[in-house]
């Protein structure tokens, strides 16, 4: 599979929206809008200036800062891309926030440690520090705990599912990354499964930042799906505050 590939794509769309706003550009290179543009006329829009594609009740036009990042949280949910919704900033640099926020967590806590450099090599790398198959592991990962957060108030339907993988092959997913998308969105939603994946607390803090970028924390669905996958990370409550602080922050 090529995840690395698309999390690292994923990752500079989100930096390109992040610090350049929605200019159907993002920092990747990638043509957005022209993604999009094939994508409405997918849905029966036929290209045209109103960005509305067909019957799908899908805002095409809504999505131009997002691309897949936009289909990932699900335009019918009414949500505002590039707002509060998705925070596009921890998506962009989800390790070195998920470590800053472990760092500003100690101490707060009065543990000096925290903030002396790297700190214990057992808590992990960074997924920006990481490479060859650690990478791609990391990169199931987060991709995975996108993915769930995504689906957490239980509101993507068929098509849904069906535009989120187009727009994930249009990123250059491969045909084994394409089925294993498939397969995570149609897979019970399941923290205890996804918190198993991880192996190390670095690996932890940014499962859990990633998913805090994705979800609404105003619906209670997706509110009690963050509290599930905190406890299923064993994260300490003054961690995932931080790291729910450094998502805000980053926005």
């Amino acid at each position: 599979m090529n995840a690395s590939k698309i999390l690292q794509q994923l990752m500079q769309q989100a930096g390109g929206q992040s610090g350049s706003g929605s200019s159907g550009q993002g920092g990747s290179g990638l043509d957005i809008q022209g993604m999009l543009g094939s994508l409405s006329r997918q849905l029966g829009g036929g290209g045209s200036s109103s960005g509305q594609g067909g019957g799908s009740g899908v805002d095409v036009k809504s999505l131009l800062g997002g691309g897949a990042l936009g289909m990932l949280v699900g335009s019918k949910r009414g949500r505002k891309l590039g707002g509060k919704a998705l925070k596009y900033g921890a998506i962009a640099g989800v390790g070195m926030l998920a470590w800053k926020a472990w760092q500003n967590s100690r101490d707060n806590a009065g543990d000096n440690a925290g903030s002396q450099g790297r700190g214990s090599a057992s808590e992990g790398e960074a997924v920006e520090q990481l490479g060859g198959q650690a990478l791609e592991r990391r990169s199931l990962e987060l991709l995975q705990a996108m993915i769930m957060a995504a689906r957490a108030d239980g509101h993507i339907d068929a098509q849904e599912r069906e535009l989120i993988a187009g727009q994930i092959d249009a990123l250059g997913a491969d045909q084994e990354l394409h089925a294993w998308v498939e397969r995570q969105l149609q897979a019970p939603l399941d923290a205890e499964a996804l918190a198993a994946q991880v192996d190390s607390p670095q690996a932890a803090r940014e499962m859990y930042l990633i998913s805090v970028a994705v979800v609404d924390e105003q619906n209670g669905m997706e509110r009690a799906w963050l509290d599930q996958l905190g406890r299923a990370l064993a994260l300490p409550d003054g961690v995932t505050a931080e790291l729910e602080h450094q998502a805000r922050e980053a926005g």
